[in-house]
């Protein structure tokens, strides 16, 4: 195979890139006059672009219009809201040019997260480590008594990709009952599997709604004041998708009028909150600051990823994480 042209935009520290060019050579890797601040955050049009076979990072969507020599895309984050539309679809199929995320990079860090939430919820964390009571008091009696197992209880989660499935995995040995909703059931997913026309009796016996949703057309408040209804009195609601599948004014209020017992977020609309937004001030809410896929060295391992994906494309095999 000739030489190809790697354009990569992305917020790489140092090591990371130095481990990219020597993974990809003899190939030329291209960087721009202005990398990306993070692995998020899309970036500058760049002219250099324009010449890419392939291309790393966020790149705006006009930039990959102008790239006619792309052949493939690869995302640095588990979201493609930019690219999931009909129109760069069907642009990327009619140019022939593979798309894929980097989700199994970020699988592990996301499963933890919000295992870890579970984990605190159901042991009354964060009260516990609030509250100053002796042992044998009412509140001490109170705070055991409040505390539970995740064991056999239920979980639907909203969204069944790589997150998904390693949570799936961590919750295995507390023999939950785990339902998943997907809107094209494939058959092979080892739980059970609703649409989202049938989600509704899932949510009505739920201890746990797990909310993993992408951002795109279909799922914009997706989590709106009818499903919080829907939901079980008491039921616990997590967001490690997006902040814009959530009425967040709708989520206060069910946290507010006691519908929902609590609410643990690391994801909001926006980001971040205002300061006298209403999930502020109310109960039982947590939030953490859209960290959920961070972790150590985590640009060394999202250029892993890509030079995994690199080789199998020098091969002709099929790329991990295609989203188109």
């Amino acid at each position: 195979m000739a030489d190809l042209r790697l354009f990569c935009d992305a917020g790489l520290d140092e090591n990371a890139r130095n481990l990219l060019q020597d993974g990809i050579a003899p190939h030329e890797l291209i960087l721009p006059r202005q990398q990306a601040e993070s692995v998020l955050v899309a970036s500058a049009i760049d002219p250099a672009m324009a010449q890419a076979d392939i291309i790393l990072g966020q790149p705006p969507v006009e930039g990959v219009l102008k790239a006619e020599k792309l052949r493939w895309l690869q995302i640095t984050s588990a979201g493609f809201t930019r690219y999931d539309t009909p129109e760069f679809r069907a642009l990327a199929k009619s140019r022939g040019f593979q798309v894929t995320n980097s989700s199994t990079v970020y699988a592990e860090a996301c499963a933890e997260h919000v295992f870890s939430f579970m984990l605190a919820q159901a042991r009354q964390l964060p009260l516990a480590l609030a509250m100053h009571c002796a042992g044998g008091s009412a509140s001490w009696l109170q705070l055991r008594g409040a505390s539970s197992c995740l064991r056999d209880q239920e979980a639907v989660i909203l969204g069944y990709g790589a997150i998904a499935t390693r949570l799936v995995e961590m919750l295995a040995p507390f023999h939950m009952k785990i339902t998943a909703m997907r809107r094209q059931p494939r058959g092979n997913e080892g739980i059970a599997i609703v649409t989202p026309e049938e989600l509704a009796w899932a949510l009505a016996t739920a201890d746990h709604v797990i909310n993993i949703l992408p951002e795109n057309r279909n799922s914009l408040h997706f989590i709106s004041t009818e499903r919080l209804q829907q939901m079980k009195p008491g039921a616990i609601f997590y967001n490690i998708g997006r902040g814009k599948t959530v009425d967040q004014e709708a989520l206060a209020a069910s946290l507010h009028n006691g519908h929902l017992g609590a609410a643990w977020l690391d994801v909001t609309d926006p980001e971040p909150l205002p300061e006298n937004h209403p999930l502020w001030s109310a109960p039982h809410r947590h939030i953490t600051p859209h960290i959920a896929g961070g972790h150590a060295n985590e640009s060394e391992t999202l250029v892993r990823h890509f030079l995994d994906n690199f080789q199998r494309f020098l091969q002709g095999a099929s790329l991990r994480d295609r989203v188109m």
